[in-house]
């Protein structure tokens, strides 16, 4: 068994918590009742806000950095290619805002949040595997939240971790 160590590099003293990864994409809560094998460690951290979908927003002021969790780069595999919006693309929460192409699948990226695309990582065209490397230090786009309470509908670090089990 694999387990991410809580060394890692976090901001604002946030707490990272292991959570099981299973080989075969699973939504939240569809692994209950299974005998699981083959599982490795995630990590969830603390202060961030998740989607069922496996994407993560941390919320600086009026911004929101959107990427994948490191349960979703795990099920992923080695990430190849990430479609990614342009800036001043307008996101609407629970929409379609772009893809990851993996050497075993592809994924679409569902926007947990509403807003403008201002930036976008650019270092992604040329390095996708960053993700796979440090999908929570690997922020995919930059939107200015137009609405900021929407994270109110997403999950807490427990919340995601308990939904991945």
């Amino acid at each position: 068994m694999l387990c991410y160590s809580n060394n890692t590099k976090q901001t604002n003293k946030s707490l990272t918590y292991p959570i099981p990864i299973h080989f075969t994409p699973l939504p939240c809560g569809g692994a209950r009742g299974r005998v699981q094998t083959n599982i490795i460690m995630a990590k969830v951290i603390e202060g961030l806000y998740y989607s069922e979908s496996h994407e993560y927003v941390k919320v600086e002021g009026e911004y929101g950095y959107v990427g994948i969790t490191d349960y979703a780069q795990e099920q992923l595999g080695n990430v190849v290619y990430v479609d990614m919006p342009e800036v001043d693309d307008e996101v609407t929460a629970g929409e379609d805002f772009g893809a990851v192409e993996s050497v075993k699948a592809a994924s679409d990226l569902i926007s947990p949040v509403s807003g403008v695309v201002v930036e976008i990582n650019e270092e992604l065209e040329d390095q996708p595997e960053l993700i796979n490397q440090d999908a929570f230090g690997t922020w995919i786009m930059k939107v200015k939240l137009s609405d900021p309470s929407e994270v109110d509908n997403l999950l807490s670090a427990a919340d995601y971790e308990n939904c991945c089990k």
